[in-house]
């Protein structure tokens, strides 16, 4: 039996790894009513090969870490999506999102009810990852939950 190859879609791993960090916006949301800023950190690893990424994520306020995630990415070359298992500090279920890359735009998203999310990262600027989560209840109206622009550090 052959050993898989890392495909050009395993490779874009590339693009996100790295330790990047920058300021935040929250928007107001049953979580956080009154919204703010915060600095946020990533420490993305290219893992197993290549074959996967792993990060891991926190977020300070006013100086006290007030929020941390961790996610394990990976790539499927024969539907072409990337998915995205999610755990976070504030103990909600683990979340699973999938999605694509078109160009330099990488959007995973999930419709676990009752509530579906699409995450964005944005790697159109050079050493600079936007992204911004959406939220829904219907599919059809968007609010935002918030914007960020890392840096590559």
């Amino acid at each position: 039996m052959d050993m898989p190859q890392l495909s050009s879609g395993h490779r874009r791993f590339q693009e996100l790894a790295g330790k990047w960090e920058g300021k935040e916006t929250m928007y107001p949301s049953h979580w956080d009513p009154n919204g703010g800023t915060g600095q946020g950190r990533n420490v993305n690893t290219v893992a197993l090969g290549g074959f996967a990424m792993v990060s891991d994520y926190e977020q300070q306020r006013d100086g006290v870490v007030t929020f941390r995630g961790h996610g394990v990415y990976s790539y499927d070359p024969q539907t072409e999506l990337y998915s995205l298992y999610w755990l976070d500090s504030i103990g909600s279920h683990p979340e699973l999102f999938t999605g694509k890359f078109e160009g330099k735009l990488l959007t995973l998203g999930h419709d676990r009810q009752p509530m579906q999310v699409r995450l964005i990262y944005d790697l159109s600027k050079p050493q600079i990852m936007a992204s911004s989560m959406e939220m829904s209840q219907d599919g059809v109206e968007w609010k935002k939950l918030f914007d960020a622009e890392y840096a590559r550090i």
